[in-house]
Parts: structure tokens; sequence; C-alpha cells
């Protein structure tokens, strides 16, 4: 390898979805509506969780925790997106892109394996249902959430330190609207099978792995829900799923997809544009999903405007008040 193509890297070019400037400002102002819905959609169940009692159980414990972390996995990537459209420059520092990227694998791992953690609430839930309350203690949520940071923060860790051993070229074009790892790593100069082994192998691991959980899970909730007599029986189990069931069905099939696609077509321009799917579309869906078909989450919501409302009719009648 001759060493003059090598380069002290200093910065990286996003390219974004898009070249067209006849398409920033739509661009602009799509991702900006699709990153407010995301933000303000969780964090409404975050609010409805904590401020309302009866939601102080294991599933809405998992629930809000997952609705912090699409805040958190949404904003590693949009409002960087969203500055460089606004400022018209395609420039992240390559300090930044680490740091972006560190933290998009961490999220996105920390939404993988909580989905998990949620399948086997469903599934002590329903097919444990007297021993629910003894099984899905405080400590052991607690545990659960913590092992899932622990492992992604690690996983995160290893993928970064392994780009940083990387050397680079001039050329340093991403096709993404982020710092993804993969096409990161294929703009390197140095030999990356030692890379690709890695994140090959902590993907099956880490991804698969969890899926493999979820799909246990749903194997045993269905054996137990078939053996319910009544239909209504029936129907009530399988409905304590149904909102879990539709974001694991929206998170992996869009994930996946994204990822399939890109190793058949092998077209950056064409995986970005479908990775929009799951890095924006389904934390928005998220919030709407779980409060569509939750009545639990629509009564708290209520009562939690309810009671904003009544506060300002104290306050403005108290700032009207002739006595102030």
């Amino acid at each position: 390898m001759d060493s003059g193509n090598l380069t002290r890297v200093s910065e990286f070019l996003l390219l974004g979805l898009s070249e067209d400037p006849e398409l920033q400002p739509l661009l602009f102002g799509l991702f900006l509506c699709m990153y407010l819905i995301t933000v303000l959609g969780n964090l409404l169940i975050i609010l409805a969780v904590s401020s309302d009692s009866h939601l102080h159980t294991p599933m809405y414990f998992f629930l809000s925790n997952l609705s912090l972390v699409d805040i958190y996995f949404t904003s590693t990537t949009i409002p960087k997106m969203l500055l460089n459209i606004q400022t018209q420059s395609k420039a992240i520092t390559y300090a930044g892109c680490i740091t972006r990227m560190y933290f998009f694998i961490l999220f996105a791992g920390l939404d993988d394996f909580l989905l998990t953690v949620m399948a086997y609430d469903r599934l002590v839930a329903i097919c444990h249902p007297l021993h629910y309350i003894v099984i899905m203690n405080p400590w052991l949520c607690g545990l659960l959430v913590l092992v899932s940071w622990i492992i992604s923060v690690l996983n995160s860790l290893m993928q970064c330190l392994m780009v940083l051993r990387l050397s680079f070229c001039t050329a340093l074009e991403i096709p993404h609207f982020f710092c993804d790892l993969n096409q990161v790593v294929q703009l390197t100069c140095s030999d990356t099978f030692l890379n690709n082994m890695v994140m090959y192998f902590l993907a099956v691991l880490l991804a698969g792995g969890p899926l493999a959980g979820i799909l246990y899970s749903y194997s045993k909730i269905v054996s137990s829900i078939q053996a319910i007599p009544s239909a209504q029986g029936k129907y009530k189990a399988f409905s304590t799923c149904a909102s879990h069931l539709s974001v694991v069905s929206l998170f992996y099939g869009t994930s996946l997809g994204v990822y399939l696609s890109s190793a058949i077509t092998h077209n950056s321009q064409s995986s970005a544009i479908a990775s929009v799917m799951y890095t924006v579309v389904t934390p928005m869906l998220n919030p709407f999903i779980y409060s569509l078909r939750n009545k639990d989450i629509k009564g708290a919501l209520k009562r939690f405007f309810g009671m904003v409302g009544k506060q300002g009719t104290i306050v403005l009648g108290l700032m009207k008040s002739p006595l102030l």
C-alpha cells in the first residue's frame, strides 16, 4: 500500500439521501416533522407511565425505557442531518462521526434487548400469571434493563475501537445520512478482515440471539393461548401482546429488509433511503402503536391532560384574581 495515499482523517462528508438542491427544503421539513413527532410521542408515553400509578408495572416500566431509548436513537442521526441541510454543509468531524456511530450502535442494541425483555415479560404474564408478581419483581426488572445497557455499551465500544485502528484514504464520502458502521469501514485502506469478522459475529450474536429469544417466547405464548378454553380469554391474552408484536415486526422487518437488500443490490443510496424505515419511521410509530391499541395508555394520557388542564385553569384564575 502506498503510504502517500493515506491521510490523517479530520472529517467525513455525509452525502445524505439526495444531492438534489431542490429536494433539500422538502427533506428538511419532512424530517423535522418526523423528529418532533417522535420526540413528542415518546415523551407523552414516558409522562403517562410516570404520572399514573396504575401503570407502575413491569410492562410499562419497560415501555417507558423503550420510549426513552427511541428518543436518544433518533437524536443520534436526525439533528445532524437537519443541521447539514440548513447550513448546506455535508461535513462531520472524524471525532463527531465516531461518537455518533458509538451512540447509534448503543441505542440500536438497547432497542433490540428491550424488545426481547418485553417479550419475556409477556411470556411470564401469560404462561405463569399466578407467579407474575413474584417473578417480575422490581429487582429483576431493574437487573434486566441494567444488563441490556451493559451489553449494548460493550458491543458499541468494541465496534468503535475496531474502527479506530483503521487508516483511511482520501475518499471520505459516506453515501448515507449518518455514520453507518458498514459504510465507514468500506472507506478504509486497511485490511478489514478482522473488522468484518467482529462485525458479523456480534451482529449474529447480539441481533440473532434476541430475535431467537423473542420467537421462543411467542411460541410458548401461542401454546398457552391455544390452551385457554374461552374465545374471550384467548382474545384478552392476545391483546396484551398485540402492540409489542406489532413493534417487533416493524423493527425487525425494516432492519432486516435494509441489510438484506443492501447485501443483494450493493446500492448505497437505496440502502440509505431504506434505513429511514428503522431509524426514523419505527421510533415515530411506536407511541402510536402502543397508545392506539392500549386502553391503559389512552386512559393515562386523558387523565394527564385533564390534570394539566385543571392546573392551567387554576393558574389563570389566580392571575385574574383582584387580590393579585
